[in-house]
């Protein structure tokens, strides 16, 4: 077969490696990157003469594909774990601990957030289960309408926003509550009587099993395998700029005719390209829409007395430049051995493309002041390094799930075309490695006829 794949971030990695894994060399396989790398938003730079992943530096650990793909590929021993210390809120200018007990930042009760909002909160989540809910069994809402209507504004800023932050780059206001809590959706369509039933129905049961994992030597390692193994021709600095049907399989301009191809492209590239010969999945494509962010990674002396957390969340509305902070070095063991100490700051949410727009200069002196301002600190860097990411995370907005279904109801009947990517069913590197195997499954599974 010769199959192209679109996109080589990683669910065009995954999907190449498991194609060619099962096809061995009968399989032509051309991997189409625009950019001049593979990897996509994930990107293993350099900083004070070591690798500092500047884009996701962690997945979560209680899913099965990160591990095993590095079992598969011979490199486990790099699999990390992180030093089990949690992180902080920046809320109303203090740090408060990262509260227990709680989905996503919506709490189980209000002990769990206790001390980060105001009494009145507080009373309002005790006599939440008190009042009537309102909720349409298959329905959608943002997650900010439920939880601010239930527990209150304070919740959303304080608790649920930072939380949201870090994994969408977006808000509450902009996340649909059925693509980002599925487990939340279920109890509630269950006929939980109130939002804190549902929170604790959906819970998961405590474990002793790491939340994260990361990779000891940066993405770069996993990337790098994946590319090997697969061994396509790699084209980058190539954009895919047109696909149509043919009597044995696809046409994809500029690389010709094709046994099948997989899309691992952005929402809006995978729109374009499916604007003929799927319009249907392209206008539900087209309809998500991107955030933008950027990470700013600074080293500092290795004495540098930095709280002992894995990191600082920032509440909403608060006067910080930066969303988040990670301790790196606090966070990582095998980062603490380094001779220096680590904290990445990360800027940019969903509507607010700013940071985008400044400096490096401007980035860096961001980063320092507003660390300065939650450690107490005088912070004074050794080194930095920044990284933009334009577009770089889908927003799974009200809806959304009724969009992925639309996109893949739309491509059954196309047999050896295949969609994978953050876009469909999560934005964490696990997702899209699942997703990549997915697609790789549908081309084995439907070929061209």
């Amino acid at each position: 077969m010769r199959i192209a794949v679109v996109g080589a971030g990683i669910s065009g990695l995954v999907a190449a490696y498991r194609l060619r894994m099962a096809l061995g060399d009968d399989l032509e396989l051309t991997l189409v990157e625009q950019g001049e790398r593979v990897g996509g938003i994930l990107y293993t730079g350099e900083l004070a003469g070591d690798p500092v992943d500047l884009g996701a530096e962690a997945f979560v650990g209680r899913r099965p594909e990160i591990p095993t793909l590095l079992r598969e590929l011979g490199i486990e021993d790099q699999l990390v774990y992180p030093a089990g210390r949690r992180p902080l809120i920046w809320s109303d200018g203090t740090a408060h601990p990262l509260p227990e007990r709680t989905l996503m930042g919506i709490p189980a009760g209000p002990d769990a957030v206790a001390g980060l909002v105001d009494e009145a909160t507080l009373v309002q989540i005790a006599d939440e289960p008190n009042r009537p809910l309102r909720w349409t069994r298959g329905g959608d809402v943002s997650v900010a309408e439920l939880v601010a209507d239930r527990f209150g504004e304070q919740v959303v800023r304080r608790s649920v926003d930072p939380l949201l932050g870090g994994v969408y780059a977006g808000l509450a206001g902009t996340i649909g509550i059925r693509a980002a809590l599925p487990t939340l959706v279920a109890a509630l369509d269950a006929g939980a009587a109130n939002l804190t039933q549902a929170v604790r129905e959906a819970l998961p049961p405590p474990s002793t099993a790491p939340v994260f994992g990361g990779i000891r030597d940066g993405y770069r390692v996993l990337l790098d395998a994946l590319l090997t193994a697969a061994q396509p021709k790699l084209e980058t600095g190539t954009s895919a700029t047109g696909l149509e049907r043919t009597a044995h399989g696809w046409r994809l301009d500029p690389v010709g005719d094709v046994d099948a191809v997989v899309l691992a492209t952005p929402a809006p590239i995978t729109a374009h390209l499916l604007h003929e010969v799927a319009p249907d999945a392209a206008r539900a494509a087209g309809q998500i829409e991107l955030s933008s962010s950027a990470v700013v990674a600074l080293a500092l002396p290795a004495d540098t007395p930095l709280p002992d957390n894995s990191g600082v969340l920032v509440a909403t509305g608060e006067p910080l430049r930066a969303k988040a902070f990670t301790l790196s070095s606090r966070k990582w063991t095998h980062l603490a051995e380094r001779e220096v100490a680590l904290v990445r700051a990360s800027f940019g949410r969903f509507g607010d493309d700013t940071p985008l727009s400044w400096s490096d200069a401007e980035l860096i002196t961001a980063a320092t002041e507003d660390l300065s301002t939650v450690t107490g600190l005088t912070i004074t860097p050794l080194e930095a390094v920044t990284q933009r990411w334009r577009g770089g995370l889908p927003q799974y907005t009200p809806g959304h799930t009724d969009r992925v279904a639309t996109i893949e109801a739309a491509i059954a009947d196309l047999p050896g075309l295949a969609v994978a990517g953050a876009y469909l069913h999560g934005v964490g590197v696990p997702a899209c490695a699942a997703s990549g195997t997915a697609a790789a499954r549908r081309i084995l599974e439907t070929p061209p006829r």
